[in-house]
């Protein structure tokens, strides 16, 4: 969390992240959504969003605010997996492929390797 929130509180913020963590996305969007749009250079809002769009299976809000982070920081392994899982989910599986190599090459985590490894062409045998 950064110390430039403006229209969300320290306080809305940190019960937004504990309702997320709890599954409770939707309660944790009432928090944050009226506040995404002054927070728009805000990562740590941003993230917290795209968590919660992702977690309510708002695909279209959970890409459009994951592809916002991408571009504020184009090193976050975490933001490259979630929109790759983002588009997979929606059926985009080509256009997931990349993001979710990226962000295995980046964080070789196990799930992010196995999201990676679903979209990489078998070399064929000659």
């Amino acid at each position: 969390m950064t110390a430039q929130m403006s229209a969300m509180t320290v306080e809305s913020y940190r019960r937004a992240q504990q309702m997320v963590e709890a599954r409770d996305p939707l309660g944790a969007l009432k928090l944050i959504e009226p506040a995404l749009d002054a927070e728009r250079d805000n990562l740590s809002v941003q993230l917290l969003a795209a968590r919660a769009y992702f977690g309510s299976a708002q695909l279209g809000r959970a890409e459009a605010t994951l592809r916002r982070v991408v571009d504020l920081d184009p090193r976050d392994a975490w933001a490259l997996h979630a929109l790759g899982r983002t588009l997979e989910r929606a059926g985009r599986g080509p256009e997931a492929a990349p993001y979710l190599r990226l962000a295995a090459a980046m964080c070789p985590e196990p799930e992010y390797v196995t999201a990676a490894w679903r979209h990489t062409p078998v070399p064929e045998e000659e």
